[in-house]
């Protein structure tokens, strides 16, 4: 599980998440920033993963498949936005 109100700290965007797809390898940093947050556009650039879980705010971008502690990630700066 993970938390669901996820905020970046860098950005200050709410961080969005699409289960069962991932991002395609193309996405860059312009691509967020042009398009978050809304779907329509982020549609583009997804692809259909089942189990899988798309994350993004408007700076950062993650595809998870398996478990992962996001906080070994030290560039990315998501926080509990607090519930």
């Amino acid at each position: 599980r993970t938390c669901d109100q996820l905020r970046c700290t860098a950005c200050d965007f709410r961080v969005s998440l699409f289960n069962d797809y991932i991002w395609d390898q193309s996405c860059d940093y312009l691509f967020f920033r042009n398009n978050m947050p809304e779907l329509s556009k982020l549609r583009a650039k997804m692809i259909k993963k089942k189990g899988a879980r798309a994350y993004a705010c408007q700076c950062s971008w993650r595809s998870i498949d398996e478990l992962t502690d996001l906080q070994t990630e030290p560039q990315l700066r998501w926080v509990c936005g607090k519930h």
